[in-house]
């Protein structure tokens, strides 16, 4: 049985509120020898919006991460992107379906934020050397997201308690 679940219910519970100008990229993980995608989002401060891991790349699985993002978080103002067609899409689909207007950014250093934190993840998920299946996957990039955020100081209360304090505070 996995306790992860349970840890990020808790977790979404008491994470800090993110900003409203936020970064949306993917990455990749492999699982059984092929590469999925991990769609990830940060606010302009760096801190973790949220994240899926999809098995495919395009406008319907863009279009679900944007959903779930905007479902826990309140809708962004503006998203920058990189030049992905499929990221624009679904911002464009979430637009029309929402009747809100999420300003579209597309300057390719204006990800720069993204991209660097995309670096804490790749570095765990490159020594797993992929995972066999994709529920395992799944379960465990969210363990490596939810430390990220801990560490990143996205756990309500953060002044008086280091990491792990917080981590262990989680009831699982």
């Amino acid at each position: 049985m996995s306790y992860v679940p349970l840890l990020r219910q808790d977790f979404r519970v008491r994470k800090i509120a993110v900003g409203l100008s936020q970064r949306m990229d993917e990455t990749y993980a492999r699982v059984k020898g092929t590469w999925k995608h991990l769609h990830r989002a940060v606010d302009k401060a760096g801190a973790t919006v949220d994240f899926l891991l999809t098995a495919k790349w395009d406008r319907k699985a863009a279009l679900r991460f944007l959903r779930k993002a905007t479902k826990r978080n309140d809708t962004p103002e503006k998203i920058r992107i990189d030049k992905n067609g499929a990221n624009r899409a679904a911002i464009e689909s979430h637009n029309a379906e929402h009747e809100v207007s999420i300003e579209i950014r597309q300057i390719k250093y204006l990800n720069n934020i993204v991209e660097q934190d995309h670096r804490a993840i790749k570095r765990l998920v490159r020594l797993m050397l992929g995972s066999k299946s994709f529920g395992l996957a799944a379960v465990t990039l969210a363990s490596i997201e939810l430390i990220h955020m801990i560490r990143k100081g996205q756990l309500l209360p953060t002044s008086e308690m280091y990491p792990a304090r917080q981590f262990y505070s989680l009831p699982g």
